[in-house]
């Protein structure tokens, strides 16, 4: 029956993606271009920028299947493909439409579906492949959480419904036009800049849009399965269970960084902003501070310079710096990057003692540095550049309290970031609830101790590699 239903909402929308546009706007750009004759750099450099963005999804394969272990390494790159392919149809059909529609109450848009009628149009096109690169990367931070130990069916479906609304109803929130974004309610509630004008929850590339939800939706995910088999110990401790390839962890760590350059600066929408040289600045800046902090507090803690750590501290740092990178400096990325590279080493210690096994970290790295760096918003932002989102519609700059803006921006900043939190977490509960009633949401431990390699996927990433039959407690690879 649930195999039938598939089936019939596949044909569905693929009967609907046939069917004639009507009411297109520019589809050949004609008009764009007689209308602005300077489009085409904008164009170029968002297209660019989403390449870039396309770019960290390789990053993220090979960040997380360096951190876990060989026998999953086959699971954790498939995940990634599927995780950009199916949030793809389904931000197409429905997620953008609720993310960036027309607004209905402040909650969520509607119209955009399939790109259809009026989204028929060459700006809509470039938007939506902006954003979707964005989504994709909301839904494949997740995984790191949950990595080695989770049905693939089921990772699918929770694919499908954090691009289909939960991911775009917080993004529509903050970048869509919705309650966040407009600061209706911060003026209600009295929270105005020094000259009265309103103020509006800043968010520049997604600290808490992107990271957050990912990160938070992470954490639920590893609560609701439980620790991977021999994480603890009977006294409750937690043990070390290595990944397979520091190499390729690396290599993943500084993919991101080069594609994180796209993910900040390409945020300002436009090919003649020249506001990305300080972004790109801002943006190295902090991520440089995050992996400092980090290698010499695990130095301190652990009694060596951890390359693991070090490497969750610059994408920390990253993290961190996301949310205001136009609107610092160099000192202020500094500051902030410094910060969320030892919270990001603090919280997976904090988290991992208290039984939440995150196998790459994801939950610190993204979630925890992802809050601090929505927060930070309203603590450094120095006045030197304005709303990016509505060109010419004479927000003022943004001010955080440190250069004398008043705890207004601070307060709504951080209205937002719970924002983020409470409704990622609680729309990640319902899901995951629903996703391990309907499939289960775990393997079984005979198939999470031979691999989900071999268990899901009929495959050995390393053929050559002898996979020990153990309880799971000791190395279960050993390399020929």
């Amino acid at each position: 029956m649930k195999r039938r239903i598939t089936l019939v909402l596949l044909a569905l929308m693929i009967l609907i993606g046939f069917l004639p546009s009507v009411m297109a706007a520019d589809p050949s750009g004609g008009v764009t271009l007689e209308e602005d004759p300077l489009a085409p750099l904008t164009y170029i450099w968002m297209l660019v920028a989403g390449f870039l963005v396309f770019f960290m999804q390789a990053g993220f394969a090979m960040v997380e299947a360096g951190f876990t272990r060989a026998k999953n390494a086959a699971n954790i790159l498939m995940k990634n493909i599927m995780d950009f392919s199916v949030g793809t149809l389904t931000f197409l059909a429905v997620g953008y439409g609720i993310m960036m529609g027309t607004d209905r109450f402040g909650l969520f848009g509607t119209g955009l579906w399939f790109l259809r009628g009026e989204a028929y149009d060459v700006g809509v096109y470039l938007n939506w492949f902006f954003m979707v690169v964005f989504a994709a990367t909301a839904a494949t931070i997740v995984s790191g959480g949950m990595a080695e130990r989770t049905k693939f069916k089921a990772y699918l479906m929770y694919s499908f419904f954090i691009t289909l609304i939960i991911y775009p109803v917080y993004g529509h929130w903050v970048w869509g036009g919705g309650w966040l974004m407009t600061g209706d309610i911060f003026g209600k509630l009295g929270l105005l800049a020094k000259d009265g004008s309103a103020l509006w929850f800043a968010d520049f590339a997604g600290s808490s849009v992107v990271h957050q939800v990912g990160g938070w939706l992470g954490l639920m995910g590893a609560i609701m399965l439980g620790p991977r088999i021999g994480k603890y110990g009977k006294d409750g401790k937690p043990r070390a269970i290595l990944g397979h390839s520091i190499t390729l962890a690396a290599l993943g760590g500084f993919i991101l960084w080069f594609g994180w350059f796209g993910f900040n600066a390409g945020s300002t929408l436009s090919g003649t902003e020249l506001r990305i040289a300080v972004i790109v600045v801002t943006t190295t800046i902090s991520a440089a501070a995050g992996a400092t902090v980090a290698m010499f507090y695990s130095w301190v803690k652990i009694g060596k310079p951890d390359i693991g750590m070090t490497i969750n501290g610059f994408l920390a740092g990253l993290v961190g710096i996301t949310a205001g990178t136009a609107w610092v400096g160099a000192t202020e990325a500094v500051i902030i990057g410094a910060i969320a590279g030892f919270i990001a080493v603090k919280a997976i210690l904090f988290f991992e003692n208290r039984g939440v096994d995150d196998p790459v970290g994801c939950v610190s790295v993204h979630g925890v540095a992802g809050f601090w760096g929505t927060i930070a918003v309203g603590l450094f932002a120095d006045g030197t550049y304005g709303n990016y989102a509505v060109p010419g519609a004479g927000n003022p700059a943004i001010v955080g309290l440190l250069h004398g803006g008043g705890f207004g921006q601070l307060i709504v900043q951080f209205i937002g970031a719970i924002a983020a939190l409470v409704w990622a977490l609680a729309a990640g509960f319902i899901m995951f609830k629903g996703i391990d009633l309907l499939v289960g949401l775990r393997v079984s431990p005979e198939e999470e101790i031979q691999g989900l390699d071999f268990g899901e996927h009929g495959v050995n990433a390393y053929p050559d590699f002898i996979v020990a039959r153990g309880d799971g407690t000791g190395v279960e690879e050993i390399g020929e």
